[in-house]
């Protein structure tokens, strides 16, 4: 019961507290990733239908999104993804008021998708 309020509590306070760095996910390379981390914040079913590789999966929608995110270490710098980029911006944020380095990838699968179909 007491950490289901944890994200919304996250929400409504730190949201627009700082400014995380952004990249367009396009331009996103290996030697970005060499020593950081990829998280995919969209549903497990959303990441079974696709998602980039070695992208670990932690669904922001989770009432457990923090304390899964908190096995990471907070010495790399974590680059974020969702489709679209809104959960994605939603969830750096509260990651980065947290201590983590995040860098949201602007635009989400959806538009590396579209390049694969291109």
């Amino acid at each position: 019961m007491k950490r289901t309020w944890l994200l919304p509590f996250f929400l409504l306070v730190f949201i627009g507290c700082g400014q995380v760095k952004q990249k367009p996910i396009e331009e996103l390379t290996a030697k970005d990733l060499k020593n950081a981390e990829l998280v995919d914040v969209r549903t497990p079913e959303e990441y079974m239908e696709g998602h980039m590789d070695n992208a670990i999966n932690i669904d922001w929608y989770d009432p457990e999104f923090i304390s899964k995110f908190s096995e990471l270490p907070k010495n790399k710098t974590v680059y974020i993804y969702c489709k679209k980029g809104g959960r994605s911006a939603q969830a750096a944020k509260v990651l980065d008021s947290i201590g983590y380095s995040v860098i949201d990838l602007l635009g989400g699968y959806d538009v590396l998708q579209a390049q694969n179909t291109d």
